[in-house]
C-alpha cells in the first residue's frame, strides 16, 4: 500500500512519472490490467478494501480473545504478511485455537490479490475470484500442503491426534507459505520433510497483489505452463501451443521477463547462501537464513529458526541478509529500475 502511495502522490510531485514503478512491483501478465482508468481512483479503491479488511480482522483477533491493543498491533502484522507478534512466544503466548484460525483467515485474505478483493466488493460478486488465475492455485496449494503435512506428521507420531496435528501444521504452514512468520510452536523440531516443504511454499504462494513475499503464484503458474509448452514442442516440434493464462495469451517479452526474474531470484538465494556458508554459517542455517529474509518471511531454521533469532549472526552475514530483504520486498527489479539513471529522466 506504501507504494501506491509512492506511486500517485509522491513521485508526481517530484516530477517523476509512478507508472513504472507500479507495473514494476506488479508482477506477471496482469500487470498491464487496468481496474480503474486513474491511478488515483484505482489507489482509493485498494486503500478502502485494506481499511475494511483490517476493521474486520481487529474484531475478530479481539472476538477470539486478544485484547483491543494486541488485536490491532496483530492485525497491522496479519494484513501486512509482517508477522511481528507483541510477544516473544508468538502465537503461542495465546495458545489459542480460536485466535489461530482467525489468524489462519485473514492470513489467506492478505495472500491474495488485493485487486481481486476490490472487484468482489465492488461489483458485490464472488465471480473475481473465480476467474482469477492465482485464487483457486494459492487456496488448493495451501489448504492441499496443510492436510498433507497433518498427516504426515500425525503418521510420525508427532502429534496423537489427527485434529491436533492438523492445528499445528494449519497455522504454521499457512503462516510461512504466505511469508507472514507467525509460529505456535517450534515447527524446527519436526520431521525435517516438513519445515523444508513449508519454506519451499514460502518461495511461491503469495498472489501477486498481495503483500506476500516470494515470486509470487502468477510467475511460478507462467513458469509451469512454459515447462510444459517446452515439453510439447520437444514431442512435436511443428505444434503451435501458446502459452494462456486465464485464457489470454502471453506475449513473448511476458515470459522471458519471468524467465530473467526467476533466474536472478534463484541466483540471489545461491550465491548469497554461498557467502553466508563461507563466513561460517551451517548449511541449513545459512540456505534458510537468506529465503527468509529474500522472501520476507522471518524465522527461518536451525539457528534462525522460530524458537531462536537472527541475532547470533556476524555483522557480515546480518548484512548478508538486510541485502536480501531489500532485494525481496522491492521485488528485485524494482530495486534496479529505482537505481537506473533513466528512471530520473524527465
Amino acid at each position: 500500500m506504501g507504494l501506491v502511495v509512492l506511486a500517485v502522490a509522491i513521485l508526481p510531485a517530484l516530477g517523476v512519472g509512478g507508472r513504472q514503478m507500479f507495473k514494476a512491483e506488479a508482477p506477471g501478465p496482469m500487470k498491464d490490467a487496468k481496474m480503474t482508468p486513474r491511478m488515483a481512483e484505482a489507489a482509493k479503491g485498494l486503500w478502502l478494501v485494506y481499511i475494511l479488511i483490517s476493521i474486520c480482522c481487529t474484531l475478530g483477533y479481539h472476538w477470539a480473545g486478544m485484547t483491543w491493543l494486541d488485536a490491532i498491533m496483530h492485525m497491522f502484522s496479519t494484513m501486512g504478511l509482517g508477522g511481528f507478534s507483541s510477544h516473544d512466544d508468538s502465537f503461542g503466548y495465546f495458545n489459542s485455537p480460536a485466535i489461530e484460525a482467525v489468524s489462519i483467515v485473514f492470513m489467506l485474505i492478505a495472500g491474495c490479490n488485493f485487486a481481486t478483493h476490490y472487484l468482489a466488493l465492488s461489483g458485490r460478486s464472488l465471480r473475481p475470484y473465480v476467474t482469477d488465475p492465482e485464487a483457486g492455485w494459492f487456496l488448493l496449494v495451501t489448504v492441499g500442503s496443510s492436510i498433507g503435512i497433518a498427516l504426515f506428521l500425525y503418521a510420525h507420531d508427532v502429534y496423537p491426534s489427527f485434529s491436533e496435528a492438523l492445528r499445528y501444521a494449519a497455522f504454521n504452514l499457512v503462516s510461512i507459505a504466505t511469508t507472514t512468520g507467525y509460529a505456535n510452536t517450534d515447527y524446527s523440531l519436526w520431521p525435517p520433510f516438513a519445515p523444508l516443504w513449508m519454506l519451499f511454499l514460502s518461495c511461491f504462494v503469495s498472489c501477486a497483489g498481495s503483500t506476500g513475499g516470494g515470486i509470487k503464484m502468477i510467475r511460478a503458474i507462467v513458469l509451469y505452463k512454459l515447462v510444459y509448452r517446452e515439453l510439447i514442442r520437444a514431442m512435436h516440434p511443428n505444434a503451435v501451443h501458446p502459452v494462456k493464462v486465464a485464457g489470454e495469451v502471453i506475449p513473448a517479452n511476458i515470459l522471458f521477463a519471468v524467465l530473467a526474474f526467476a533466474y536472478i531470484y534463484m541466483l540471489c538465494i545461491v550465491s548469497m547462501t554461498l557467502a553466508l556458508s563461507f563466513s561460517g554459517v551451517d548449511t541449513i542455517t545459512a540456505f534458510s537464513a537468506v529465503v527468509a529474509s529474500i522472501n520476507n518471511m522471518g524465522p527461518g531454521l536451525g539457528r534462525v529458526g522460530p524458537a531462536a533469532n537472527f541475532g547470533s549472526l556476524t555483522d557480515f552475514q546480518t548484512w548478508v541478509c538486510t541485502i536480501a530483504m531489500l532485494l525481496g520486498r522491492l521485488e528485485i527489479f524494482t530495486l534496479f529500475v529505482v537505481i537506473t539513471p533513466a528512471f530520473w529522466r524527465k
